[in-house]
């Protein structure tokens, strides 16, 4: 009787359908994240001016929409190792997809804030979950690629969201911007239909039919004969999930994680709140500045797409480092051009240095831990993330009171980019559980091992 890993089956896997579906499913969930997130920067001037706020307050609800976020990281990411991945993905994506489309019902700032809040519970919890679903059944040789793609999907909804809100909001205002947040209601039967399930957490449920299933899908060619049995996997060891990401020597790496997801999330969030805003201080008009949005999202997609590839052949950590150091660099020198082009530019650096470093550390993060506590360790991380995004507004909304140039502004913004990439370099590459070079192999020795396993099955 023969035992088959089902992790070293999907490590060895051919690309397929199965594997285009999952990555539709999860780049259109990470793209309406992306868009409900951005559309609040979006329309903060017309907020400030119907409802009479100042930019304090304008930040604190931003602060508290990224407050519900952190904790639906840590309790979505909880939950997914109790009751699957898929069911998470599912709650979550009707929690920030329904509240955020309500909220315009609410009338002012208060009502207001509280639905942000409980939409932030989703878009906290659904991120750390499709990074998990996706980097379990991606290919190994291309995994950080394929997971780095469906993080393109937030730049996306981003500037799906500038773009909307450029189109509207002089004509219709700015209530039907976050109506449009609805559309995963609508596709909700066909996701949970075509997404599958963990197979890990399947098999640790004794599921072994839907696991024999899902690994037909992922193989067609594969067939099941009555003596293959599924190699259980390993017994979990007694003990909180959250502490064991700091045993085997993983402490500091895990430590440097939350600190550069901390500072990717000050940038983002600074960037994705107030840019238009500190452009408008900048000197620009509202108009060019929604389109600052859209370039920082298009470098956001630019980086994650060239840089990310290259993370599968010279690991993270050289990739990272620089992109953190460059996005410091541009975000000091924004603040000092006039030169509209060149301001464009800058901001794309900035957005692959903060929207693209971040989608490239979830795939980081990702493949960093065991599969057993994989979801628990990217929701810490992002967890810790959204302190930052917590901080970000109301520190960016104080700084626009202060009267401070520019340049000052931009400036100290780039001491998070310096912070994340010096977090990078205490990332101890040699204790993850995938190390770079892995996939490398991988593709070299694939066919072979696909044959082997298909010859055992």
């Amino acid at each position: 009787m023969s035992a088959l890993h089902i992790n070293e089956v999907i490590d060895r896997s051919r690309f397929s359908a199965f594997h285009l579906s999952i990555i539709f499913w999860c780049f259109f969930i990470i793209l309406m994240d992306g868009y409900d997130v951005v559309i609040y920067g979006s329309v903060i001037p017309s907020l400030i001016e119907e409802w009479g706020i100042s930019t304090v307050t304008a930040g604190a609800i931003g602060s508290y929409s990224a407050a519900g976020t952190a904790v639906g990281a840590i309790i979505f990411g909880l939950l997914a190792d109790k009751i699957g991945r898929k069911k998470v993905i599912i709650i979550c994506t009707v929690m920030f997809s329904l509240f955020t489309a309500i909220s315009p019902f609410a009338g002012g700032p208060v009502l207001f804030a509280i639905l942000r809040v409980i939409a932030g519970l989703g878009l906290g919890g659904v991120m750390p979950n499709v990074i998990a679903l996706s980097t379990e059944y991606a290919p190994k040789k291309i995994r950080g690629a394929i997971v780095s793609f469906i993080f393109c999907g937030y730049s996306i909804g981003a500037i799906a969201a500038a773009l909307f809100s450029k189109s509207l909001l002089p004509t219709v205002g700015w209530k039907p911007i976050f109506w449009i947040a609805a559309l995963p209601l609508l596709a909700l039967p066909f996701l949970a239909k075509q997404l599958p399930e963990s197979a890990n957490f399947l098999l640790a449920k004794g599921k072994e039919a839907e696991v024999k299933k899902i690994l037909g899908k992922l193989n067609p060619e594969m067939s099941f004969s009555q003596d293959v049995v599924l190699a259980k996997p390993a017994a979990k060891a007694p003990g909180s999930p959250l502490v064991k990401l700091f045993e085997n020597k993983l402490a500091l790496s895990t430590v440097m994680f939350w600190i550069s997801c901390f500072s990717c999330f000050v940038l983002i969030y600074a960037m994705n709140v107030w840019l238009p805003k500190l452009m408008v201080e900048a000197g620009y008009s509202l108009s060019n500045s929604l389109l600052f949005v859209v370039a920082l999202n298009m470098g956001a997609i630019v980086g994650t797409m060239a840089f990310g590839r290259l993370t599968d052949k010279f690991g993270f950590k050289k990739v990272m480092v620089p992109l953190y150091f460059g996005g410091a660099l541009a975000l000091a020198a924004v603040g000092l051009t006039n030169n509209t082009v060149l301001a464009y530019v800058l901001i794309g650096i900035i957005g692959a240095a903060s929207i693209g470093v971040q989608n490239i550390s979830n795939a980081f993060v990702s493949q960093f831990y065991r599969p057993e506590i994989r979801s628990t360790g990217v929701g810490a991380a992002m967890a810790f993330g959204r302190v930052g995004g917590i901080f970000a507004p109301t520190f960016v909304g104080i700084l626009l009171t202060m009267n401070l140039s520019a340049q000052m502004n931009f400036t100290l913004l780039g001491t998070a980019a310096l912070l994340g990439g010096i977090a990078i370099l205490f990332v101890q590459e040699k204790h993850a559980f995938y190390r770079p070079g892995e996939a490398m192999e991988a593709e070299s020795s694939s066919q072979s091992s696909t044959a082997e396993i298909t010859h055992s099955v």
